[in-house]
């Protein structure tokens, strides 16, 4: 069962590279090839793609001028007025012909998205699987923009949209009509390029509703650092750099940050997390896997090859390379000082190498799911959320001493 689980975590997790000039295709793990669609079928729920008519009006399109898209399970029972608002990730395109390549893709045209998703984890129905959200309306808003639902701009003479930051807020104001606007309760959610879309968007989601509704954030595998890779220099600084600049991001940052610093400083998450005045939990590991393969050792940083078992594998880095992933997590941990410090902010930082927990049944509320603490990741972000236990901020020893963990294994 694990196996199949664990391939609807590549199937679903929103970043890694295996095209030149793309950043959101995953390699599948050596040991999960085939996937049983029959067993598949009986233990998830399929919710068909609705597209936001009337968004072209607003200019709120995918890369190639599609409409965007979203796919709802309405909420039932005590959950009717409840609301869980999930953004897809998918990497970012950072040049012309990386955001070019995009329109050909579900990443950058409804075009090509598929017609129905299976929800599991955060997104599942079924309380056995998603014990305090399952009978929310639960939505999955698609990811089209290529920059985090943050650009607003356009490529007049490749007739490329940038248009994320309309697309999120006509997303809102239709969810909005379908009834979010008398929410009880609100959660905004998302996995990787979607988590640090959590991130930025989290103020603007409490804002949009009423001050009666309890509103709070939860940010997965959206903590990217700004850190060195194995050959010294900066391969994410590098990415982002590009996306600030296809996409004329600068227009629209705080002038707070600008003011002061290079708008690709500000737009890493951990020079943003610790100013968001809603609360907000971060759910990521330590030795994020899409973070140690693209960020740390990208094959342009490591053109000989020496990290390709490390990075595919953890448990076949040597001692030396073992020694680079300790820093990182130090990196890491000194990263969320601030943030933690808010006592109404959540963390659960485990030693896995993975990429994207709440999403995957496996990992989010299963038998042998990862643990910090004695509880899994569905009962700590629940915890938080309905407030059931003050300070819930787990970070995990280091690596390997978790023996709770689902690394991923890549090909």
């Amino acid at each position: 069962m694990r196996s199949v689980w664990l391939w609807i975590a590549v199937a679903v997790c929103s970043l890694c590279s295996v095209r030149s000039g793309s950043s959101d295709g995953f390699e599948k793990p050596r040991d999960t090839l085939i996937l049983d669609t029959e067993l598949m079928a009986s233990k998830v729920s399929m919710v068909p793609l609705t597209l936001i008519q009337g968004a072209d009006s607003k200019g709120a399109v995918c890369l190639d001028g599609t409409l965007p898209g979203y796919h709802l399970d309405h909420g039932f029972g005590s959950g009717a007025n409840s609301w869980l608002i999930h953004l897809e990730g998918g990497g970012w395109c950072d040049n012309h012909s990386s955001c070019e390549f995009r329109k050909t893709t579900r990443r950058g045209s409804s075009k090509f998205m598929e017609k129905a998703l299976n929800f599991t984890g955060i997104l599942s129905n079924k309380p056995q699987e998603n014990p305090d959200f399952y009978n929310w309306n639960r939505i999955k808003l698609r990811y089209c923009d290529g920059a985090s639902f943050y650009g607003d701009s356009q490529d007049e003479g490749s007739q490329i949209f940038y248009r994320g930051r309309r697309i999120w807020q006509a997303a809102m104001e239709e969810f909005m009509s379908l009834g979010m606007q008398k929410a009880d309760q609100a959660l905004l959610s998302g996995c990787s390029a979607g988590g640090y879309a959590s991130i930025l968007h989290c103020d603007d989601f409490r804002q949009r509703l009423p001050l009666s509704t309890k509103v709070k954030c939860l940010s997965d595998a959206g903590m990217f650092l700004d850190a060195v890779d194995v050959s010294g220099g900066h391969s994410l600084r590098n990415m982002f750099q590009g996306v600030v600049t296809v996409q004329n991001l600068q227009k629209d940052m705080s002038s707070t940050c600008t003011d002061h610093s290079d708008p690709t400083w500000c737009f890493f998450p951990q020079n943003l997390v610790s100013d968001i005045k809603t609360p907000m939990f971060l759910l990521n590991s330590a030795y994020d896997s899409w973070q140690v393969r693209q960020s740390l050792a990208p094959s342009s940083a490591d053109p000989r090859g020496v990290w390709k078992a490390c990075k595919s594998d953890i448990s076949r880095c040597n001692s030396s390379q073992l020694q680079f992933l300790q820093e990182f997590r130090k990196q890491m941990v000194l990263a969320l000082n601030s943030f933690s410090a808010s006592p109404q902010n959540g963390l659960f930082i485990n030693s896995c190498f993975t990429h994207c927990q709440s999403e995957t049944q496996d990992t989010w509320f299963a038998q042998d799911s990862p643990k910090l603490d004695g509880k899994r990741v569905a009962e700590s972000v629940g915890d938080w959320y309905f407030d059931r236990t003050n300070n819930v901020k787990a970070i995990d020893c280091p690596y390997p001493c978790d023996k709770t963990c689902h690394h991923l294994v890549f090909q």
